[in-house]
């Protein structure tokens, strides 16, 4: 027996798709650990609330998108807005009147974002430029850049269209693991490289053809059944120079050097969310609620803390001294990036944190569940 909420069937995609949750052997969700308690906030590092804007309530793989001091985002029910993050007010806003399956990708002129019907639509200024519909369902945000729109699909297929026209430019597909993952996948432009998540690999593509240039694993795909063989690399991911780090879920950390088209070191670890980092060190949150700093060098580990123990962390951000990310509570902590000692927390509306943190114009931005968005200062 398989609970429902670990595994959904795909009928456009054809495929089986897991999401992330805690189920007992009998089939059953699992009780959920008690949060360690926090104690009282000391606040080394001062932070002030600079605004707040709304929009809907956000149950999809959400990535804030950051071009200068815009911010991009979207909603469950179809609203998509970019922000100013000096002031919070709208730039522009669209309201597609139909529910999505990912938060936007953005170049800072043309967003695109995929439709739960699977149609992929293109936005300027917050008018509908183009659509295509897609032939398999989409949890990684499109990215936009090149003035060409790249989108990764649950069935493993990454296909280009055109950034005016919409028109598909070329698709390759792979074969891989019957299940993937219902959360944002690894897709980022490198210099004249598409990076793409497939599996437990990392890929390099041409972003013309599509043709692979290269294959690096971070993971590999073991056990004895499908839910034991999933591996897949997940958002966000920590690119210094030639060096991109990732996470694949609930198996390793690791970083590859792409000019070398070599595997740097990959580390046991047993998180489902991204990481972030510098030249210096990377960081991420594990899923029993433990932080983690390696040395972006070789890998080893740098120091761990489990002062957040079972509360639901997001992908962190590292900001100047503080690495910064979100818990289920609705609580964002901000924390020393030289041993995770604390530095300050913000309460939200209590919703849960819906993505990791983003920086825009000296702005702290961050997301609720229930659609509130906060930009936070240095006092």
């Amino acid at each position: 027996m398989v609970c429902r909420s670990v595994l959904l069937r795909s009928v456009a995609a054809a495929v089986l798709v897991a999401s992330v949750s805690a189920c007992s052997l009998w089939g059953g969700r699992a009780a959920k650990p008690v949060a360690a308690e926090l104690g009282p906030n000391v606040a080394v590092l001062g932070v002030r609330q600079a605004w707040t804007a709304r929009v809907g309530k956000i149950e999809l793989p959400l990535e804030l998108h950051v071009n200068g001091n815009v911010v991009t985002l979207a909603s469950s029910d179809g609203v998509v807005a970019a922000l100013d993050a000096k002031t919070g007010s709208d730039v522009w806003r669209a309201m597609l009147g139909e529910p999505l399956s990912t938060g936007p990708g953005s170049d800072g002129k043309t967003a695109a974002v995929v439709t739960r019907a699977n149609a992929l639509v293109a936005l300027e200024s917050g008018r509908e430029k183009w659509r295509q519909q897609l032939p398999a369902q989409v949890f990684t945000p499109p990215l936009v850049a090149g003035g060409r729109v790249f989108v990764l699909s649950s069935d493993r297929s990454v296909a280009a269209y055109d950034g005016a026209t919409g028109r598909r430019l070329w698709t390759q597909q792979r074969p891989g693991e019957p299940l993937v993952l219902r959360q944002a996948g690894v897709l980022l432009a490198l210099g004249d490289t598409l990076v793409v998540g497939l599996s437990g690999r990392m890929v390099g593509m041409n972003p013309n053809t599509g043709v692979t240039q290269w294959e690096l694993p971070l993971a590999s795909p073991r056990g004895t059944n499908d839910v034991e063989r999933l591996v897949e690399l997940v958002g966000r991911v920590s690119r210094v120079g030639d060096s991109v780090c990732a996470r694949a879920f609930q198996a390793s950390v690791g970083c590859v050097n792409t000019a070398r088209g070599a595997v740097a070191w990959t580390q046991v670890a047993s998180g489902s969310e991204g990481i972030h980092g510098d030249d210096r060190a990377v960081f991420g949150t594990e899923g029993n609620g433990v932080v983690t700093a390696w040395s972006r060098v070789d890998g080893s580990r740098l120091w761990s803390m489990d002062r957040y123990k079972h509360r639901k962390l997001t992908a962190p951000l590292l900001l100047g001294r503080s690495i910064v990310f979100g818990d289920d509570s609705g609580t964002v902590h901000l924390v020393s990036r030289d041993d995770g000692a604390p530095l300050n927390r913000i309460s939200t509306d209590g919703s849960g944190i819906a993505a990791a943190p983003a920086v825009a114009s000296d702005t702290l931005v961050v997301v609720s569940r229930n659609g509130s968005v906060y930009g936070f200062r240095p006092d």
